[in-house]
This record gives structure tokens, C-alpha cells and sequence, in this order.
């Protein structure tokens, strides 16, 4: 499957925005899907994963009541709604894949999209 995310930008703090993840082929709803994101010299963190069927969603606790993810499998694509955005939530975002279970360890996904900045000034 590839991935393309979209949907990042520059926006002040307390803003929104939303992140599109789009996935090419015809077996989207066998996999998991995650948000990360990551800075420079810093690990790649998990931010949301949805299940196949959305029916179990996880946040990482800092953005639990801002972010919510969520995913259209008729269209293919996975959403990250970002509210209340603080300068900590600055980084490079990137939708994932797996064909296992919701994961915090970015190894356990197996497609990559290519990122999208978000930068949240002050």
C-alpha cells in the first residue's frame, strides 16, 4: 500500500489543523493505521492508531482531547483533527500501515507515508 499524507502547515497556537493520509490499493481496511510524528535528533512517536474498523482508537496522553483520528475506509484515507495545537505539537507528522495490531513502536509498520510539517507558533 502507499501513502500519501497531506494537510500540514504553519498555524498559530490554539489553531487547528487537520492531516489526510490517502492509501492506494484495494485492501485499506486490512490495516492498522498510525500517526507519528518526529523531530529532528529526536525518536519517532506515536501520536494515534486506529483499527481496522476505527472500533479501538489510541492517543499518546498529550494530545488526548485535542487529536482525534479517524478513518474513511471507503475513501481510503485516515484523518488526524488537531485542536488546541501548542508549539510542542511541532514536528514532521507521518501516517502508517500495519497489517498487525495498533503498535507505539514505529518498526511494527510496514508502509510509510512521506510526512507533513506542522509548525504551531507561539
Amino acid at each position: 500500500v502507499q501513502l500519501q499524507a497531506s494537510g500540514g502547515g504553519l498555524v498559530q497556537a490554539g489553531g487547528s489543523l487537520r492531516l489526510s493520509c490517502a492509501a492506494s490499493g484495494r485492501t485499506f481496511t486490512s490495516y492498522t493505521m498510525g500517526w507519528f510524528r518526529q523531530n529532528p535528533g529526536t525518536e519517532r512517536e506515536v501520536v494515534a492508531c486506529l483499527s481496522r474498523t476505527s472500533g479501538t482508537t489510541y492517543y499518546k496522553d498529550s494530545v488526548k482531547g485535542r487529536f482525534t483520528a479517524s478513518r474513511d475506509n471507503a475513501k481510503n484515507t485516515v484523518y488526524l483533527q488537531m485542536n488546541s495545537l501548542k508549539p510542542e505539537d511541532t514536528a514532521v507528522y507521518y501516517c502508517a500501515a500495519t497489517s498487525g495490531s495498533c503498535s507505539y513502536t514505529p518498526g511494527q509498520y510496514n508502509y510509510w507515508g512521506q510526512g507533513t510539517q506542522v509548525t504551531v507558533s507561539s
